[in-house]
């Protein structure tokens, strides 16, 4: 035998009979984590199988961290050598797990205990099998357990066990006590995998985004205090997170000017993303927001109502920006000797210079960002959203959101990556929290259930959390540009209800602000990208109390929050789309009905899986909408729904199941 021959039987240790394989959950083949939040279970499953004829058995393997204590769980078969297991999760931070298998010498030896027993065989000699099994427990076995093992072991040797086999091949107590103690000759192990688990917030969470220099009053700019005594309106909408755009000093040179004009005019204050001046860069505040007290002070009044901050990390630099004097290095020279300005041909952003990822002092370039993360962590924020990750390197991301959760793995990371699907789900992998998504162009009902299907019912579900967005300051969809009122009703339940994160940007969301730049654009006319805007909160047409009552329904059903198995049923109109969420432990469920024409009443025979969804076949059940208070009484799997969408383009109705021992059936959604 060659030695590399010797060396390959030494890994896979000779007498190992059994194949652990094909696991389930894993990312490319154990290369990323998947994702969970506290209060999740990591439900497991793997095929697990050996030669011949022996019982095989598996254990799922997990702790916490990758130097503590590893835990046991019993696997348990499903069909055709496929076995299943779980176990919780309890803390933020990474998990590790993997699966053991083994031969199971007790069980085929009590297995056939009892076929020899039916066939009226004499097992004296097997029994003496069976005591030597018990015997190597006993040696392992501690407390109680190895008494109650040592009688057996007696037992099994003794008169009676010859004269009452039966007892000894029927016992539960003996197989328990073996299943504690006894050891397997040997084992086989799979590669240990690892799951990130985040807090709650990061699976279910409504946002709410507001450009803090338009809090203003009687046309001045806006400040920090100004966003404060704006919280109380935020939080009374329902919301978890208030995201603000970039705070810091806006460059002047080539500053553009309103509707993104190439020439700015003096009193235009130009776009926030536009980073740097001689007042700071990243680690700064623009001078006319407030100071970073205010800052801090913002950061704990929010939480006081309920909200936590978001803050926007945008890795572009004005050419004012400190770093263009202090590090020039770490940006791309063009052979005039002139920086090179964002460029997206034939478009061109004389106000960005794009940083150099493939500079020779990548690594000072890379701790710096590092420390803009750092910076803000320091003064309180826990949540990011990170603008355009995907024109950043790819490694870069995995390095730097590995180095912050290490320390601070409660930290959350939103992309805003608007870009090939692929790249998107490497960023969620990188270790992105969650991830914009699609949905602000995906509009008709097949559009809608395939993307959704694709996203919650595929691997993709493991790793990747999309975060739903009807509008943002770059994105008026041409569908909310001719939908009127309806419309934003429509695309706010749909956004709210078919993921468990979801935001708007706000007030021109819950205002209907609908108008383009120009016929065919998504920019919005007289956008706050570029100038100030006074928000009339108290307009009698807003849709704050409809945001607020949806939300409300979110907070209270378990079915839409992050685990809520998504189901899409048949509504036999195409304008109409109906879909379930039920909870992970079935003990509560919604339906939502939307019509998605914003100009025309609606109707459609919907038809349910009733013993799915645990209706009664054989009689009426009511059906109460959440959103309006209205109650309907439904028979059978096939009803008949009408929306209006002018006055309630959508139900949301909720299932309450109940005990089949109770007399009284009733069904409120």
């Amino acid at each position: 035998m060659s030695r590399n021959t010797t060396e390959l039987f030494s890994e896979i240790a000779g007498r190992s009979r059994v194949v652990v394989e094909n696991i389930t959950p894993q990312v490319d083949a154990g290369r990323f984590p998947i994702k969970r939040v506290v209060g999740d279970s990591v439900a497991v499953e793997a095929d697990v199988f050996g030669d011949g004829h022996d019982i095989v058995a598996a254990a799922l393997l997990h702790r916490f961290g990758d130097g503590g204590e590893w835990h046991h769980s019993v696997m348990r078969p499903l069909v055709n050598d496929r076995w299943t297991g779980e176990f919780p999760v309890d803390q933020v931070g990474e998990y590790q797990y993997k699966i053991a298998g083994w031969v199971d010498r007790f069980g085929t030896w009590k297995r056939d205990l009892a076929k020899r027993i039916a066939a009226g065989q004499d097992v004296a000699v097997e029994l003496l099998v069976g005591a030597d099994l018990v015997h190597a427990a006993v040696e392992t076995a501690q407390g109680r357990d190895r008494e109650y093992l040592a009688e057996w072991d007696h037992r099994l040797r003794g008169d009676r066990a010859r004269q009452q086999p039966r007892e000894i091949a029927e016992s539960e107590e003996l197989s328990s006590l073996m299943s504690r103690w006894h050891r397997p000759v040997a084992t086989s192990e799979s590669r240990t995998l690892t799951a990130t688990v985040d807090r709650p917030l990061a699976s279910f969470s409504a946002w709410y985004e507001m450009f803090p220099r338009s809090a203003g009053k009687n046309g001045k700019h806006g400040t920090l205090k100004d966003v404060e005594a704006r919280l109380p309106y935020v939080a009374s909408m329902g919301f978890d997170v208030l995201y603000i755009p970039p705070i810091h000093p806006v460059g002047r040179a080539h500053r553009k000017g309103r509707n993104n004009a190439e020439q700015a005019v003096p009193d235009d204050v130009g776009s926030p993303w536009g980073i740097g001046s001689e007042d700071g860069g990243h680690k700064s505040i623009h001078p006319s927001l407030g100071t970073m007290d205010d800052f801090q002070s913002l950061v704990r009044t929010a939480q006081g109502h309920g909200l936590e901050l978001a803050l926007d990390i945008a890795f572009q630099c004005s050419p004012d920006h400190p770093y263009v004097r202090e590090h020039p290095e770490w940006f791309r020279k063009r052979p005039d000797g002139t920086i090179q300005y964002a460029e997206n041909p034939p478009k061109k952003y004389q106000d960005i210079y794009p940083l150099d990822f493939e500079t020779d002092a990548w690594e000072s370039l890379w701790q710096e960002l590092k420390s803009i993360f750092l910076f803000w962590i320091d003064r309180g924020i826990r949540i990011f959203r990170v603008d355009n990750p995907h024109t950043k390197p790819l490694p870069f991301w995995e390095w730097v959101i590995g180095e912050i959760r290490r320390d601070h793995p409660d930290v959350l990371f939103l992309a805003e990556a608007f870009t090939r699907p692929k790249i998107m789900y490497r960023l969620a992998k990188a270790g992105f929290s969650q991830s914009y998504t699609y949905f602000a162009w995906r509009d008709t009902k097949w559009e809608l259930t395939k993307y959704f299907t694709d996203l919650t019912q595929t691997s993709l579900r493991e790793f990747f959390r999309p975060n739903l967005w009807p509008n943002t300051p770059d994105i008026l969809p041409e569908s909310l540009q001719f939908g009127g009122r309806p419309v934003f009703m429509t695309r706010l339940v749909l956004a709210a209800t078919l993921a468990g994160n979801y935001g708007i940007y706000g007030p021109p969301f819950e205002h209907g602000w609908s108008i383009p730049r120009e016929p065919g654009s998504e920019e919005y006319l007289n956008s706050e990208k570029y100038q100030l805007h006074q928000h009339d909160l108290e307009r009698p047409d807003s849709l704050k109390d409809f945001i607020a009552r949806v939300n409300e329904i979110r907070r209270g059903s378990p079915a839409l929050a992050h685990r809520g198995v998504l189901k899409f049923h048949e509504a036999e109109n195409e304008q109409v789309i109906c879909y379930s969420r039920t909870a992970p432990d079935q003990s509560d469920i919604v339906l939502v009905v939307v019509n998605l024409d914003p100009h025309h009443r609606q109707s459609a025979w919907v038809t349910l899986p009733m013993e799915e969804l645990g209706l009664p076949i054989d009689r009426p059940y009511q059906m109460h909408d959440l959103l309006t208070d209205a109650r309907y009484l439904w028979h059978g799997n096939r009803n008949y729904i009408e929306l209006e969408p002018a006055s309630g383009p959508a139900h949301i109705f909720r299932i309450r199941r109940r005990s089949r021992s109770e007399r009284d059936f009733e069904y409120y959604l």
